[in-house]
C-alpha cells in the first residue's frame, strides 16, 4: 500500500514537473494567447460600450416616434417615417443590433398585415425573436394570419397553435385555438377542430370564444353540453 501512495506521489511530481517544463518552453506564446484574450476582451467591452450603447440610445428615440404614429394609427408614417424621424423601416437598417429594430420588425410585420401585404409582414415577424411572452404570442398569431392569407393552411395551423400554447392566457390561447380549429374544419379535419373547441369551452369557459363554443362543437359533429 505504501508503494502504491509513493509511486502515486511520484506520478504527480513527473506530470507538475513535465507541465513546468512545458510552460516554460512555452512561455512566448502562452504570452502571446493570454494577450490576445484580453485584447478581444477590451475591444469587445470598448465596441459595447462606445458604439452599442449610444446606437441603442439613439435608436429608442427614434422609436419613440415611431410607435407614437403607430398607436394613432398612421401606419406609413411609423412605417417610413416623417422626414424628422425615422420609420420602424429606417429603424431596423440604422440600428441593426439593437432591441429597437428587433422591435421594429413586429412592428411593421402588424403594419404590412394590415395592409394586405402579407409577404413583407410574414418574412418580418419571422426577422422579430420576442422576449415578451405576450407579444411573441401575438407575433406567432400574426404569422397565422399572414399564411392562411397565403393559402397555407398547414402552417398557418401550426403558429395559430403555437401562439395559443407558447404562453397560455385567457386572452390570447381561445382566441388563437378559435382560429386554428376554423382552418382545421375548412381542411375537412372535423375531429381535430373538435378537440381544439373543446379545449376551448373547458379551459376557458368564461371567455367570449368559450361562451360561443357550444355552437362550433355542434357544427362539426360534437355534442354539445
Amino acid at each position: 500500500m505504501d508503494n502504491e501512495v509513493k509511486n502515486q506521489d511520484l506520478n504527480w511530481e513527473e506530470r507538475l514537473n513535465h507541465f513546468e517544463h512545458w510552460v516554460n518552453e512555452n512561455k512566448k506564446v502562452l504570452t502571446y494567447v493570454v494577450g490576445g484574450l484580453f485584447a478581444v476582451v477590451a475591444a469587445y467591452l470598448a465596441f459595447t460600450k462606445l458604439y452599442l450603447e449610444p446606437k441603442a440610445a439613439e435608436a429608442t428615440n427614434q422609436m419613440f416616434m415611431a410607435e407614437k404614429y403607430f398607436a394613432e394609427d398612421s401606419l406609413n408614417l411609423a412605417l417610413n417615417g416623417d422626414g424628422n424621424y425615422s420609420g420602424f423601416l429606417q429603424i431596423m437598417d440604422d440600428y441593426k443590433w439593437s432591441e429597437a429594430a428587433n422591435l421594429s420588425h413586429y412592428y411593421a410585420g402588424v403594419i404590412f398585415l394590415r395592409q394586405g401585404k402579407f409577404e413583407d409582414a410574414k418574412e418580418h415577424l419571422k426577422d422579430f425573436k420576442g422576449k415578451d411572452k405576450m407579444v411573441t404570442n401575438m407575433a406567432n398569431g400574426g404569422l397565422g394570419d399572414a399564411y392562411s392569407e397565403l393559402g397555407k393552411m398547414d402552417e398557418a395551423i401550426d403558429y395559430y397553435k403555437k401562439a395559443a400554447y407558447h404562453f397560455e392566457n385567457e386572452l390570447t390561447t381561445p382566441m388563437f385555438l378559435k382560429k386554428a380549429g376554423m382552418l382545421l374544419e375548412k381542411q375537412n379535419k372535423s375531429e381535430e377542430a373538435k378537440k381544439l373547441y373543446e379545449e376551448i369551452k373547458l379551459k376557458y369557459p368564461n371567455t367570449v370564444e368559450g361562451r360561443e363554443m357550444d355552437k362550433y362543437i355542434a357544427r362539426v359533429g360534437g355534442v354539445s353540453s
